[in-house]
């Protein structure tokens, strides 16, 4: 029998650090420093960020911890509203930042003389983001955990974590924000601890949207990344999937879209005919995307004979009835689209289902053949087998003569 429902735990991701971590102090706000001094200041509040807390521990280091959330809430405003503060050196040390576990450099390696960033100034942007994303995940603590009863782990440090994800997003939506300066910097190991996260997906398919915003190149290669990777058996991994999908064709551009609707709408119509209801819904939204709409209908030619089958068999045959007038709906829709093309696809479609039915009934019916000649056989081995007993029998009668000398 299972114990009692625990009671609901906090558990920090961060390492535990040593007691000796440095004792931040408080800086100047961005907003007022000289335009002279903001590179300096910036660096210095990203250096800040850098510290990591143990959040297990609700008593300890709270000065700290205040000084880093506001740090952190100053990086995101500054990020967000100011230009010029984004400059090449801070690249490096970004970008790294999602990828690894870096010990904070001693005050002083950080300055700026006049509007020069030095060699070792820059570079906290994206480092102050890996060590604080970037980090191990604590082992369970009940390892009889039920994730449909039992309350969830909740993350101790998300109030700093939370204001580094929002610092990381500001800096790919800055208009400052150069795309051919970041590609340099996310290398492999960057790219697969990215992957390796299962959580917050949310903020990081928002991170994949604004990289293609910024440069639509790189569109295919996700979508045929996403399409490799199809989950074939976890329906809950496919919904995101397809949420992920929607939001990267929410912002496709046009010319991107046609290479490759075909791949897309593949997988796209094998979901429609999911036997999981929430799959099917969920590619069926698509249809209620203004954007997307317009792209299938600029591409109706191409798009239609792809799903049709699909959308045609599943509406005749879906267990889930808010599936069924879905897809009617999308029907209707594609109907009204190209009207040609789809009495035309109706007609074949039905002329195919003839033939299947036409190949069933004969399959059918050589099957009962082929039953009939096995009946026959066996009809007449037994009367083969009857008829030789019945000589056997005879053979073994004396005969009359044979009785009446006896």
């Amino acid at each position: 029998m299972r114990r009692a429902r625990q009671r609901r735990s906090h558990s920090s991701s961060q390492f535990r650090y040593q007691s000796s971590q440095v004792e931040l102090a408080p800086l100047p706000l961005l907003k007022d420093a000289p335009v002279a001094e903001l590179h300096d200041l910036f660096c210095k509040k990203l250096q800040q960020c850098c510290v990591l807390f143990d959040f297990l521990d609700c008593v300890a280091d709270l000065k700290g911890k205040e000084i880093k959330r506001g740090a952190l809430n100053e990086l995101v405003e500054c990020v967000a509203t100011s230009r010029g503060v984004l400059i090449e050196p801070l690249y490096p040390e970004a970008i790294d930042m999602m990828a690894s576990q870096r010990p904070v450099m001693p005050s002083g390696t950080c300055c700026v003389s006049g509007n020069v960033l030095m060699a070792r100034v820059p570079c906290f942007g994206l480092c102050q983001i890996s060590i604080n994303i970037f980090r191990t995940l604590p082992p369970s603590e009940n390892p009889e955990f039920d994730p449909e009863e039992d309350e969830p782990t909740l993350e101790a440090s998300w109030p700093h974590l939370q204001l580094v994800y929002e610092f990381f997003l500001r800096f790919l939506e800055s208009p400052d924000f150069q795309p051919s300066m970041a590609k340099r910097y996310v290398d492999q190991k960057f790219v697969l601890q990215v992957r390796l996260r299962q959580t917050r997906i949310a903020p990081l398919a928002y991170c994949v949207v604004q990289f293609m915003e910024k440069d639509a190149t790189v569109t295919e290669y996700i979508i045929r990344g996403l399409l490799k990777f199809w989950p074939k058996t976890c329906t809950q991994k496919e919904v995101m999937f397809l949420g992920e999908i929607e939001e990267i064709l929410d912002v496709i551009e046009p010319s991107q879209f046609v290479k490759m609707q075909e791949a897309l709408f593949k997988q796209i119509a094998s979901c429609i005919s999911s036997p999981h209801f929430q799959v099917a819904e969920r590619a069926l939204y698509f249809w209620n995307n203004e954007y997307i709409l317009s792209l299938i209908e600029e591409n109706c030619a191409v798009i239609l004979p792809l799903v049709f089958s699909t959308l045609y068999r599943v509406s005749k045959e879906h267990w889930n009835q808010t599936i069924v007038s879905l897809i009617y709906n999308v029907l209707k829709t594609f109907m009204e689209m190209n009207s040609k093309l789809f009495d035309d696809l109706t007609a074949s479609y039905k002329l195919e289902k003839q033939k299947e039915l036409k190949k069933e009934k004969e399959r059918q019916e050589l099957w009962r053949h082929l039953e009939e000649q096995r009946q026959r056989k066996l009809q007449s081995l037994g009367q083969s087998a009857v008829d030789q007993l019945s000589l056997q029998n005879s053979q073994n009668r004396p005969s009359p003569a044979q009785s009446s000398s006896t």
